[in-house]
């Protein structure tokens, strides 16, 4: 069998031939991909060597006139690597001070560089409009990398200050509501944080000048709550801004609302 330059033979388990296509770059070798015709996977070689040696323009908007061979994500790598000659195993491109994630030809995740080792060895994919990797085996949401908890809203508990969804660069979002049941509203111009925890429907826990009281309130309904014997597994907050005794003194002098301690005498 005629084996063009590129390709290489191989069989699947159940005997089914197929082709593996690759080029080799600046000492590196780079897999294109696996292709049922081999003809098909030398054209997958012919189209990288001509984007890598000049022939093609080496931008990511030139796929559109490709010949779509090679899979957007691979044509992104190796023009990252044409580019900068940094040759990425996600589709990377890198920018100044950023780099662009594309998550498909249509959505370009905006990251700051110092993000850049994590999401070369992490590929983000997409489900039910969430956006995860895989980490240690587990599905990991990527705004848990900005202290956004999975029940978060966008808009409620965090924004970004550009108005762009898909620019995760650090300064870019915003964290409004940073604990569980505290949500930040303004009143007479000025902050004010509304503690509520869900009982038998939402209750109000109280209101607070700081987000720090208000998380602290959160925690002191919840360990009442708990105290009683009201089964429920309510979240703890953690608040790494104040050390223990500080912590003592705001969990020992913030007040919960009399419908909490009511709630308590007459429900449990």
């Amino acid at each position: 069998m005629s084996i063009k330059t590129g390709v290489s033979h191989a069989r699947k388990a159940d005997g089914t031939d197929y082709y593996r296509s690759s080029i080799t770059f600046q000492n590196k070798h780079i897999s294109l991909g696996s292709f049922s015709d081999k003809e098909m996977a030398h054209q997958a070689y012919l189209t990288a060597s001509s984007l890598l040696n000049g022939t093609l323009v080496a931008d990511i908007d030139s796929y559109q006139k490709s010949s779509h061979i090679l899979s957007f994500d691979k044509w992104v790598m190796l023009v990252n690597l044409k580019c900068h000659g940094i040759y990425c195993r996600n589709p990377i491109f890198l920018q100044n001070r950023y780099f662009v994630y594309y998550l498909d030809e249509r959505t370009p995740l905006k990251f700051d560089a110092d993000d850049l080792f994590y999401y070369m060895s992490h590929k983000i994919m997409r489900r039910g409009g969430h956006l995860f990797v895989s980490d240690y085996g587990m599905q990991v949401n990527i705004l848990s990398r900005y202290g956004i908890k999975n029940y978060a809203v966008a808009g409620r508990d965090y924004r970004f200050a550009n108005g762009d969804p898909f620019d995760f660069r650090y300064g870019n979002i915003e964290i409004i509501n940073r604990y569980h049941g505290v949500h930040k509203t303004i009143k007479n111009g000025k902050d004010l944080y509304v503690t509520k925890i869900l009982i038998n429907g939402e209750y109000i826990v109280g209101k607070y000048e700081t987000e720090t009281e208000a998380a602290i309130a959160y925690n002191k309904a919840a360990h009442l709550l708990k105290e009683k014997g009201f089964f429920k597994d309510f979240p703890e907050n953690y608040i790494e801004s104040i050390d223990e005794i500080s912590y003592a003194k705001i969990y020992n002098q913030v007040r919960i609302s009399k419908k909490i301690r009511s709630f308590v005498v007459q429900n449990i």
